[in-house]
């Protein structure tokens, strides 16, 4: 597993060179968002442990399997004591429910961890504001640190080459648009989280961009 310091508060850690989780660093400890894929629990345990701390909760952007791939690993090691947050319609997928006519795209794994909390936009995870970024999944979010305005954007957006939006093929990284459930709601996502003038981006995949405002604004348009 890569790790690559992204700011003083944020570490983004990469598997398999193509999927990334983050650490946010916080006074009792790491937030961690997204999990990757299956297998990733002990060296995600043990890059906390090297950044010199441990994982107090884990955050999900959405419920796709190369983010909660390693979910019920974490539970497993860490305990209860770590709290698990969904967004809540993608935890309701997981429970089983219908929300949304058809069928989801991308890879929805059977969990046993149930969260702990189900969270929606405006509500805070440590130093981090929930910003609702439906479109890749009915309930994805993204994250934005209020400390110094870096965004984790989870699959609204990719950097791969450059920085796309999910919702049409990019050859570089086309998963992310095979996964998507809406394509017009996740470009609407996309402006969504560029109006928030982030100082940094982070996705799910690629690497961080820093000062990403005239990126993010070719690739929404190009994805228009």
């Amino acid at each position: 597993m890569k790790t690559t310091t992204v700011t003083p508060n944020l570490i983004q850690l990469t598997r398999m060179r193509f999927v990334n989780a983050y650490l946010v660093r916080e006074d009792d400890g790491f937030t961690l968002v997204d999990t990757t894929t299956g297998r990733a629990a002990d060296d995600l345990i043990a890059a906390a442990a090297a950044a010199g701390g441990t994982i107090r909760r884990i955050a999900l952007t959405h419920g796709h399997g190369d983010h909660v791939g390693s979910l019920d690993a974490l539970r497993d090691r860490l305990g209860d004591s770590v709290e698990v947050l969904m967004p809540e319609l993608d935890a309701r997928i997981h429970a089983g429910e219908k929300i949304v006519d058809g069928k989801v795209p991308g890879s929805w794994p059977k969990l046993s961890t149930v969260p702990d909390v189900r969270i929606n936009g405006g509500d805070r995870v440590g130093s981090l504001e929930v910003v609702p970024s439906p479109g890749h999944t009915p309930g994805h979010v993204a994250f934005l640190d209020t400390r110094d305005r870096s965004l984790i954007a989870g699959d609204t957006f990719t950097a791969y080459g450059r920085v796309a939006v999910s919702n049409h093929y990019y050859w570089r990284f086309p998963l992310a648009a095979m996964a998507t459930w809406d394509k017009g709601v996740d470009l609407q996502s996309a402006r969504d989280l560029r109006a928030l003038d982030p100082a940094t981006l982070v996705v799910g995949h690629g690497p961080a961009v820093a000062a990403p405002g005239a990126a993010m604004d070719r690739a929404i348009a190009e994805a228009a």
